[in-house]
C-alpha cells in the first residue's frame, strides 16, 4: 500500500470538491492514485468538520444545485462519483429549502439593512455639514485675502 504525503492528499481532495468537482476517475487518471484511496480521502474530508463552516455550507449548496435538475439515475451516479450519500444529499436539499423559507432569517437581514441605511443617512448628513463648513472657510479665506489686498493697495496710495 503506497503512502502519500498530506499535501498530495489535500490537493487530490481539493480537486474532487467544489468548485472544481472533478470526478474520482478523472483525478485517479491524472494523479495515478487508486480510485479506492481517493474515495476514502474524499469521504474522510467530507466527514470532518471543516475549519471554515461557511465553506462546508457552500460545498453542500453547490452539490444541491448541481444535482437539482438531474434525474434519479444521474443523481445516483453523481453521488457515487463524488462519494456522497444520496440520503445526505436529500437532507442538504431540505435544509437549504427550510433556510430559504425561514422568515426569521429575512427579518435579521431586514434589520441589518435598516441599520445600514440609518448609518448611511448619518454619514451623508455629516458629509453635508462638513462640506458647508469647508465652503464657509473657503469664502472667509477669499474675503480675508481680498480685504488684505484692498488695504495694502489703499495704504500704498
Amino acid at each position: 500500500m503506497a503512502r502519500y504525503a498530506q499535501s498530495i492528499k489535500d490537493r487530490a481532495v481539493a480537486r474532487m470538491l467544489p468548485p472544481e468537482s472533478a470526478s474520482v476517475e478523472q483525478v485517479s487518471a491524472e494523479m495515478r492514485i487508486s480510485m479506492a484511496a481517493l474515495g476514502r480521502w474524499r469521504a474522510d474530508a467530507l466527514a470532518m468538520p471543516p475549519a471554515d463552516p461557511a465553506a462546508a455550507g457552500e460545498a453542500r449548496l453547490e452539490a444541491v444545485l448541481a444535482t437539482g435538475t438531474m434525474g434519479e439515475q444521474q443523481k445516483s451516479q453523481w453521488c457515487r462519483d463524488n462519494a456522497v450519500d444520496p440520503l445526505e444529499l436529500e437532507y442538504w436539499r431540505r435544509s437549504a429549502a427550510a433556510a430559504l423559507s425561514d422568515s426569521r432569517g429575512m427579518g435579521a437581514v431586514r434589520r441589518l439593512h435598516e441599520q445600514d441605511q440609518r448609518r448611511i443617512r448619518e454619514l451623508e448628513r455629516e458629509l453635508r455639514r462638513k462640506e458647508q463648513a469647508l465652503a464657509e472657510a473657503a469664502t472667509l479665506l477669499v474675503l480675508t485675502k481680498n480685504v488684505t489686498a484692498l488695504f495694502e493697495t489703499s495704504g500704498n496710495k
